[in-house]
């Protein structure tokens, strides 16, 4: 009589060894991504932060955001880099944490796999542990989960939680703005991470483009133009408003520039920002000469060189700029704060960009 073998994980396509044997190579990265007000180590089943921290507040306001990094993964996929994709995330979540002036305290991550790879992992939590460096955050912990039959096996997805902390009567936003105010931009590091299937379907489906294809006006190749990290801005806005009077942030991702600033300008108001006052770089160029995209279409989907915009009053503005400029962040007036008048919009673009 044969002998039957009974079911198991393993067999399934769960390799909990795998599993234990990336949290082990990830834990020196995660060291790294520390506050003093942690507690505990990797492995617990809940990040502990102490908050008798937040004993120094007047008044504390928790702040909270999750997000993703959307298709940019499958870039990183085809190109076997685990280590950037971190950085992404880290910038999406608290970039939009600090808009409302918050400083970012803590990170968790959750990372999909189709197969457990324990380096692979290792090298997105590593990017992720170097992201909340310069966000000055924690990571406090995560969740790897293996799901053989819904991903394959190189596939993998990657989201994150953060929360942050300001002082209520410091609280940013539309009630502050005033007419008048001066629009900064502040100057994105490429794509960041919106508009990825748009860009993937007109470089990659449609133009036909290789990743490892050289382009002359990126000085690299396609694939290491389309992985670069998003920038993350949280530190430089905290300087901002320890040096000088800010009114409002936005972060420009999904929606573009307009739509962005469009969410801080309070219904009164209206925010009207000068094309002409910036480039953008030539990987919005070539999607948009590529795929023969229309203009607004762009500029909905990509943040056409502006990664976020700080609304300060006009007195405020040289000082702004030249803390962004000791701290290394290219920045600019790009527009003013006006009344409303007979816009139907809480922001609008004008002008062409400059060559």
């Amino acid at each position: 009589m044969s002998e039957t073998t009974g079911a198991s994980y393993a067999a399934a396509g769960v390799d909990i060894e795998a599993g234990d044997r990336a949290v082990e190579l990830m834990k020196e990265w995660v060291k790294k991504a520390q506050r003093p007000e942690v507690l505990g180590g990797l492995g617990g089943f809940a990040g502990l932060f102490d908050a008798s921290a937040l004993k120094n507040y007047e008044r504390p306001l928790l702040a909270s955001a999750t997000d993703g990094v959307g298709t940019k993964v499958d870039i990183a996929r085809q190109l076997g880099v685990y280590d950037t994709i971190g950085h992404d995330l880290v910038a999406m979540v608290m970039d939009d944490i600090v808009v409302c002036g918050a400083e970012p305290l803590f990170m968790t991550d959750y990372i999909c796999v189709g197969k457990v790879h324990p380096e692979r992992v290792a090298a997105i939590v590593k990017g992720i542990a170097e992201g909340c460096v310069l966000a000055g955050c924690a990571l406090v912990g995560g969740e790897t989960a293996e799901h053989p039959g819904l991903l394959g096996e190189d596939d993998f997805d990657v989201a994150g939680a953060g929360t942050g902390v300001v002082e209520a009567d410091r609280l940013l936003g539309a009630d502050r703005i005033r007419t008048g105010d001066a629009v900064i931009a502040m100057a994105s590091s490429g794509l960041h991470s919106n508009g990825y299937s748009l860009v993937r379907h007109v470089l990659l489906n449609q133009a036909g483009l290789a990743l490892d294809t050289h382009i002359e006006e990126f000085g690299r190749t396609l694939g290491e133009e389309l992985l670069e990290p998003t920038k993350i801005y949280s530190l430089d806005c905290l300087a901002l408003m320890r040096t000088t009077e800010v009114h409002a942030f936005s972060h420009v991702t999904g929606g573009g520039l307009a739509a962005n600033l469009a969410r801080v300008v309070p219904d009164e108001l209206h925010a009207i920002v000068d094309r002409s006052t910036w480039t953008p770089g030539p990987v919005f160029d070539l999607v948009g000469r590529t795929g023969n995209v229309e203009r607004l279409e762009l500029e909905k989907t990509l943040n056409m060189g502006v990664g976020m915009i700080a609304i300060v009053p006009q007195e405020s503005t040289d000082v702004a700029l030249a803390t962004l400029a000791d701290r290394g962040v290219d920045a600019w007036v790009a527009g003013e704060i006006t009344d409303r008048g007979e816009h139907t919009t809480g922001a609008a673009l004008i002008g062409d960009y400059a060559n």
